[in-house]
């Protein structure tokens, strides 16, 4: 495994300086919901580090403008996350807030489905959690403290169909969110999860355009939802203010779905 870096130029501002910063790492962090998370954690003061698998330009671009460090592995991969995540806290620190967010689809009505792209989409989006919180999960159990938010989908709770594998992977992580909240709620570990309706990312934007009309006209609010209202939601989440909140799901959708 070939772990890369994207470096970028640190501000004298922006340096960790006599008081350590908490560091942050974003699963799928240069790109849609999450570059828009990566940016708004920073705001707050966290030091970042966004995590892509595939497109090296966007990932360079995006280090570029926001300075935050980006870093390629394949998340399906246990041992690529080790090591990844040991390179950012070599570089960064200890984790202190872990936002996965890393998903792909692969759609497909099940008898049609090949073995492929369900295992493809499982590893990706329910897999990459355990790999992710596995290797980080003890660290903040030893230093007493952790957020993880988990982002799961509005199909994850609803359903859809074509999407047996993405949304029995976004269901899952809700069950995984909720008894991982039990485990480290002791160790002032939180563990929630936010499932966003559709939003105006890349993935959504795949969708054919009579499709996309019919849902935007089941949206209550009227529109899609943008990047930054998930990442608004998911900063709160990994701020001490939120910490009574535990292992509970965000829904984020405009209204679409109600539960």
């Amino acid at each position: 495994m070939k772990l890369e870096r994207v470096g970028c130029t640190i501000h004298p501002a922006e340096s960790r300086g006599p008081i350590m910063k908490r560091t942050a790492i974003v699963t799928g962090g240069t790109r849609g919901l999450g570059k828009a998370i990566s940016i708004a954690l920073q705001a707050q003061g966290y030091d970042v580090a966004a995590v892509y698998c595939s497109n090296v330009g966007a990932a360079q671009a995006f280090s570029t403008a926001t300075g935050i460090r980006s870093y390629k592995w394949d998340v399906s991969d246990y041992e690529a996350c080790r090591e990844g995540i040991a390179a950012i806290e070599k570089d960064l620190g200890p984790t202190d807030i872990l936002i996965n967010n890393a998903g792909i689809t692969s759609d497909a009505i099940l008898h049609r489905m090949t073995p492929e792209q369900w295992w493809r989409v499982i590893n990706n989006d329910l897999g990459s959690v355990f790999n992710m919180c596995r290797n980080i999960i003890g660290g903040m159990r030893e230093r007493g403290f952790g957020r993880i938010v988990n982002i799961s989908s509005v199909n994850g709770q609803k359903g859809q169909a074509g999407q047996t594998n993405y949304a029995a992977a976004k269901a899952g992580i809700l069950g995984f969110t909720r008894s991982l909240a039990l485990e480290g709620a002791r160790k002032n570990i939180t563990v929630n999860a936010v499932a966003p309706g559709y939003c105006d990312t890349d993935m959504v934007a795949a969708v054919p355009p009579d499709t996309l009309k019919t849902i935007v006209a089941g949206i209550p609010v009227g529109r899609l939802g943008t990047p930054e209202d998930i990442a608004r939601v998911v900063a709160f989440l990994a701020s001490a203010e939120a910490g009574f909140i535990n292992g509970a799901t965000f829904s984020v959708n405009g209204g679409q779905y109600m539960i």
